[in-house]
């Protein structure tokens, strides 16, 4: 494995493995990975790609008053975890690298960034869908894989894909959890021992409101108040947003009749959490 941090390093190498006539795969992350990044990084293998992994904390995808420089950090650790999973290259660009002049071009995906994250982060997914696109064009891969933890983004993505035309194929990997249902996330570290103990909530209601869905409930306004029930009465959690919407388009509709994303983001602390269900109807 080898980890390099120019752009012209990375073409030269991904051309190379073209010419040898193999597939290549990318797998975008921030880094301080877990096993939920690794789980992106084993389904890239099980299909014979070349897998590029890339480790880059996008600073247009955060706000003024977010996470920035805070946002956990070890690449050695990265690296030895990438390694053991398989992972051809890390691309670790810096961000002079990656932006070396003031960036005037964005990229915008309408309509979908403008509910549930992106309405509490404004101009978060332009961030998002902005370094993607980088991404694409410096390492042209042939598949990119996305977490559904963060599945906002992964439509956000594939719509821009399509819109684009880029020629990638853009796969969505299930979320990792620990024991207890907690969705694997690099931001759980800032998580107090009592913040862990009750973020348990967040699992806990989604499966619960799946339950009521199989049960044949399919008022959108009584999934969503129970869910907000059960983390405000069991936890000290601070809900931003709670919702049910279409699992394909994220449009929003008071009858549940097609999938649907449960989604949901909670404060505990400092520390903002997101985790969803997609259920099937």
């Amino acid at each position: 494995m080898e980890i390099v941090e120019k752009i012209s390093e990375v073409r030269e190498i991904t051309a190379e493995m073209r010419r040898k006539g193999l597939k290549i795969a990318l797998v975008p992350t921030m880094g301080y990975l877990h096993q939920g990044h690794l789980a992106l990084v084993k389904q890239a293998k099980q299909e014979g790609t070349f897998v590029v992994m890339s480790i880059f904390v996008n600073p247009i995808q955060f706000g003024p008053n977010e996470d920035f420089s805070r946002y956990p950090r070890d690449l050695e650790h990265d690296a030895q975890l990438a390694r053991e999973a398989g992972v051809d290259l890390i691309f670790h660009p810096a961000v002079e690298e990656m932006y070396p002049q003031k960036n005037r071009t964005t990229v915008q995906v309408s309509e979908l960034g403008n509910a549930l994250c992106g309405l509490s982060r404004p101009g978060h997914f332009n961030g998002v869908t902005t370094v993607v696109s980088k991404l694409f064009h410096i390492v042209q891969p042939d598949r990119a894989y996305f977490g559904q933890k963060d599945y906002q983004q992964y439509l956000i993505v594939r719509q821009m894909v399509r819109d684009l035309n880029f020629p990638i194929e853009v796969i969505p990997v299930p979320i990792v959890r620990e024991a207890d249902g907690l969705a694997l996330s690099s931001r759980n570290v800032f998580l107090t021992p009592e913040q862990r103990q009750e973020a348990v909530v967040l699992s806990q209601s989604l499966i619960e409101a799946e339950t009521l869905i199989r049960q044949g409930e399919r008022s959108v306004a009584r999934i969503e108040d129970k869910i907000r029930e059960k983390i405000t009465t069991q936890s000290s959690g601070i809900i931003d947003y709670v919702e049910v919407r279409s699992a394909e388009n994220l449009e929003k509709s008071a009858t549940i009749n097609e999938p649907v994303l449960i989604a949901l983001a909670v404060k505990f602390g400092t520390t903002r959490l997101i985790d969803n269900y997609v259920v099937e109807v």
